[in-house]
């Protein structure tokens, strides 16, 4: 017999049932539905014996028939707005995504990962969400008057986000204190005896670029300079190379400067040490987030923490929460922010 008539013949092969497994296990087939639906009150012999005839029988269970049942895919959603260039290069969107991915594979849920970088993108995944393929959805990097967020709510989806835009209404997230953490990391700063201190606000139209700015003009006493300031658009290695190019050639005599990522001040970095100036003798430079920019950067980089993972997993159990049941947290889950002191400043 050829492979392939062999391949064929297997794949014609009558599927293994419930019942199999029932008449190999020596139980009734209400019992193996309860071990397969993840129940309780059945004694560990029966679940030996079941385990073990599904092995022998080679039974797979039917997901969709399944599914079709319970109303439920198996699957949460994992929404990433932000370009796909970006989702590779920022070590904070993986460990998000290992974090969620950790605690929904304990629940035995699968994560589905979606990107929405252009307007394509987003409609595209809007059509996606409604079409029922999803049990719920985690958001990152949401803007103010996102038109996912609108789908999300609409559908009334459990979601949970990381971060807090202004609009979400009742929706679970899960969040760091973006102000206070960059007013801490800045007033540090200063006291290093820095004099003219800029910042490169990167992502100004979601919530944690505005706040990390915010944060840092605290820090300055609430009077600074808009020349001071380079917005660029993301949180990027190249955003921020622009931005310090930006700011050096309006103050050339700037002596600090607070990135409002590890990737921004790392881009920040080589422009200042392309220019001659050295760091921190000449500039003091402070970023956000403690990724592995920050210690990829040389001198190493001083810098906020920003627990991504944990933030990843809070996110994935909240939505978890609300399948179950449970009601949203009222106010949100902030995690702590720790300052990371390096040699950069």
């Amino acid at each position: 017999m050829s492979t392939m008539r062999f391949v064929d013949r297997v794949l014609r092969r009558r599927r293994a049932t419930v019942n199999d497994v029932a008449l190999e296990a020596g139980v009734s087939r209400g019992t193996v539905s309860r071990v397969l639906n993840g129940e309780r009150y059945v004694s560990s012999e029966a679940r030996a014996a079941i385990d073990a005839a599904i092995a022998k029988v080679g039974y797979v269970p039917n997901t969709a028939a399944r599914n079709l049942v319970t109303q439920r895919s198996g699957a949460i959603g994992l929404v990433v707005h932000e370009p796909h260039s970006l989702f590779v290069e920022d070590p904070n969107i993986a460990s998000i995504l290992l974090g969620a991915n950790a605690a929904l594979s304990e629940a035995d849920y699968q994560m589905a990962c979606l990107i929405a970088d252009t307007r394509r993108d987003v409609d595209r995944l809007a059509r996606y969400l409604s079409g029922g393929l999803l049990d719920g959805v985690i958001i990152v990097s949401a803007r103010t008057s996102d038109p996912i967020t609108s789908v999300v709510e609409k559908l009334q989806l459990p979601a949970a986000f990381i971060g807090h835009p202004v609009d979400i209404s009742t929706s679970a997230y899960v969040a760091i204190d973006n102000v206070a953490g960059a007013r801490e990391i800045t007033s540090r700063l200063v006291a290093t005896g820095r004099k003219k201190i800029g910042m490169i606000a990167a992502a100004l139209d979601r919530d944690s670029g505005a706040d990390r700015l915010a944060g840092f003009t605290e820090a300055l006493g609430g009077d600074v300079d808009p020349s001071l300031v380079a917005g660029v658009r993301l949180y990027s290695y190249s955003d921020g190379q622009a931005g310090m190019r930006e700011l050096l050639e309006r103050h050339p005599d700037i002596d600090g400067v607070f990135a409002s990522s590890d990737a921004v001040a790392a881009g920040a970095l080589d422009v200042l040490t392309a220019a001659g100036r050295s760091v921190p003798g000449d500039v003091g430079v402070v970023g956000f987030d403690d990724s592995s920019w920050a210690l990829r950067c040389d001198p190493p980089l001083s810098t906020v923490h920003q627990p991504a993972t944990e933030l990843g997993r809070a996110a994935a159990d909240a939505v978890l929460r609300q399948l179950q049941g449970e009601p949203v947290e009222p106010g949100g889950i902030f995690l702590d922010t720790p300052i990371v002191w390096r040699a950069s400043a």
